[in-house]
Formats: C-alpha cells, structure tokens, sequence
C-alpha cells in the first residue's frame, strides 16, 4: 500500500463513479479489521487520515516488553524513541505510516478493501439501474441465445426474454429496438437487467412520450389492458374541464397513437374515457357505438350488453378478444347478446326457475302427475315434445298441446 494511498482514494472515486467518503470509509474500515485481528480494545485503535499531506496511519497502544514478539508490543529499546525512562509494562502510544506496517498485514488489507469497493460499484450500479427501472429503453440486438435475445442498452446489456416478447414480432441480431425495463435482479455477482416489449406498461410509457398531458397530470391513466401483439384498451381521463383526454391522447388526425401502432407493429389500440358509472365504462369499453343496451345485475359485477345483429361481431371481436379485453378493464363479466337473443335468454330464464303450475291449464291434479314424471318447471314443458307429454297416464292429447304452446309463450 503505496505512501500516497489517499491521493489513490480520490482518483479510484473518480474512475469508479464512486461516493469519495464512501471509499475513505471502506479503507478506514477494512484497515480497522485486519489491525484489529493483532489487537485488543486497551490498545485503542484509530486510523488517522491527512488529506492535506497525503498521509495515512494507524495509531494505537503498545505495550512496553523487553523484547517485542507481537504486534502490540514494542521492546524497551525502541520505547525510548518515544518517551523517557519507559517501563516494562507500561503502555504508550505510536503511530505508524500504513506503508510501514507488515507487509502481510498490507496484502490483507488491499484484498479487503478489493471486495468492499467491488461491493460498493455493485451497490452503485445497481442504484443507477434502479433509476432506469419501469422506464423504456433503446438498444441493439447483440446477440440471440436459448433464453431470449442480449441487448446493448447503452449502460448494460438487458435480455429481452421470450416470454416478453410479443408473438407477432420478429428480431435479428443488428436490429434497434425500445424496450420496457421490466425488472433489475442479481445473478451471482452479476445484475440482469429484464426488458419487456409484452408488458402493458411498454405501451403506458410510449403514451406518456407522446402525449405531454399525461406527465404534466393534466390526464390520468386510469386502466389499461393488453392482449400483446393484437390489442390494448386504455381508460384515460382529464383533470380539468377544458381537456379532451381521448382527443389529446389521439392526436391531431391520429398521430399521437399512430406512432405508437408503429412501434407496437400495427397492434390495435383503444382509447376510452374513464367513468366511475359502470353502465358507461361498459360502453365505452365494447365501444360507444356499437352498444344499444346495457343490463347489469343487481348482485355481482355482470353486465349482459345489448347490440344489434350487425354489431354483433364487431362487440366481441375476433376471438372474442374485444369483449375479453373490455371485461379486464371494466372488471365485469359480459356476456354480448341482440335484442332477439336477450329476450329469448330472458325467457328461458323465467321458464327455469318457474314452476310448471304457474302455466295455463295445468290444473293441481295435472301439476301432480307431471311432478312425480320429473316435469316440475316451466322449462322442462317446453322442452318436451307433444309425444313425450301423452305418453304420461293422466295427460290428453289436448292438454299436452295446451300446456305445450303456454311454456312457449310464457
């Protein structure tokens, strides 16, 4: 350890990027441990540090012997270059330059202080690359290997893992691509940093760059909902009166959101106005224009959405990912029906949970025999056929016409 060790202290600081009194305490404290292994607390130990004139000592109690065997003694002899008259057993302080120390106890130190200051570039590291976390980032394709591609963001390298990234995508090794910095974890001794081009909040970062009002608070996201690759509804909302959330969102003629479908390669996306009346928000989930009606139940977060018969496909999307999608954001599940559909729904419905007596011309004798036959409601007639009906002793031919036709208009 070279006699202008605290000159080295602020050039590795410097080099490194790292905090200067946070070295000056590593080497304080790797000095401290590796003395302190030859000493005792009556010794009193301390590390003394002149940034003025580059000097670097530990200071500490001797005790005074005829002949000095350990560390932490000095021979009578060599006491007196520092008191008069010293005494076998008395103690005294001396102070001695670090590069005058063992030459074993120096490699100690230098070994420690090694460890604690690659500690402290990882802590620093890992502190810069906090501060990149759930941000986007741009990088080159590197490489491709078995768990995803490696990627040279600039002040790492991220793997953008397979399972992040989006189906419908393709990428080869030179290709520049953002990403979206999912997470930061430690592998051994070195730091992963997880990019993420599937992650819903890729596309919330790539709103709030191109639409200002969303940093500025002036617009909330509220919500948003992914399918990578295919479609992402977002559910916005404005602080103040004068602002059009889905206007300023979209853009002038589109642009805004334009260029994100660029940069997510054509995947849809739909931007929709907040609302806490969950008859709209289901509207302008499915989408505005496209719904008639909307029922929700009383108990439980279910919504049967009313829709013409042309409307129909459009409502739930192909793969039924347009209504799957509006279900997610509105945290409701939807069942898409016309009107056509719903009133028969509804009606089955009623046929279920009525019972059979409830039907014109089933008299209590009638309602009798065709309980004990296993027709108790209104939906098992209706299901029957004329022929299964006369077929029970004690109903005509008639009767099971009539109560035939009354299920079917129940």
């Amino acid at each position: 350890m070279s006699s202008d060790i605290l000159s080295k202290i602020k050039e590795l600081a410097l080099m490194k990027q790292l905090d200067h009194a946070n070295i000056e305490k590593v080497i304080r404290e790797s000095l401290m441990h590796v003395l302190s292994r030859k000493l005792f607390a009556e010794n009193k130990l301390e590390i003394v540090m002149d940034y003025e004139n580059n000097y670097l000592a530990a200071k500490f109690m001797k005790t005074i012997v005829a002949n000095d065997e350990a560390f932490n003694e000095i021979s009578v002899y060599n006491a007196s270059e520092y008191i008069d008259n010293p005494q076998i057993g008395d103690m005294i302080e001396v102070e001695i330059p670090i590069q005058k120390l063992e030459p074993k106890l120096i490699k100690n130190a230098r070994e420690e202080i090694a460890i604690k200051i690659k500690k402290l570039e990882e802590d620093r590291k890992m502190f810069d690359f906090e501060n990149q976390k759930h941000q986007i980032v741009y990088g080159k394709i590197k490489k491709s290997e078995y768990n995803g591609y490696i990627i040279d963001i600039g002040f790492a390298e991220g793997l953008l893992p397979i399972d992040e990234q989006v189906e419908n995508e393709t990428y080869k090794v030179g290709d520049h691509i953002r990403c979206f910095v999912q997470n930061i974890r430690k592998k051994g001794r070195d730091l992963v940093v997880v990019l993420s081009r599937a992650h819903p909040e890729f596309v919330k970062k790539l709103l709030e760059l191109e639409v200002p009002e969303i940093p500025s608070g002036e617009i909330e996201i509220k919500r948003i909902i992914r399918e990578p690759g295919v479609r992402t509804k977002i559910a916005v909302i404005a602080k103040k009166s004068n602002i059009d959330a889905v206007g300023s969102c979209l853009g002038p003629k589109g642009v805004r959101i334009e260029s994100i479908k660029k940069e997510l390669r054509g995947e849809l996306i739909d931007i929709l106005e907040w609302n806490e009346n969950a008859e709209i928000m289901i509207a302008n989930a499915i989408g505005p224009d496209l719904t008639e009606k909307i029922y929700i139940t009383d108990k439980g977060k279910f919504a049967r959405v009313i829709v013409t018969a042309e409307n129909k496909n459009l409502a739930i999307g192909k793969s039924g990912k347009n209504v799957r999608l509006a279900a997610k954001l509105t945290e409701y599940k939807l069942d898409i029906f016309t009107k056509d559909e719903y009133e028969e729904k509804i009606a089955e419905e009623r046929r279920i949970t009525s019972h059979v007596n409830e039907l014109d011309g089933v008299s209590a004798k009638i309602s009798e025999i065709l309980r004990v036959h296993g027709y108790t409601s209104v939906h098992d007639i209706f299901n029957a056929s004329i022929l299964e009906l006369t077929n029970i002793d004690g109903i005509g031919k008639n009767t099971a016409i009539k109560i035939k036709e009354a299920s079917k208009h129940f």
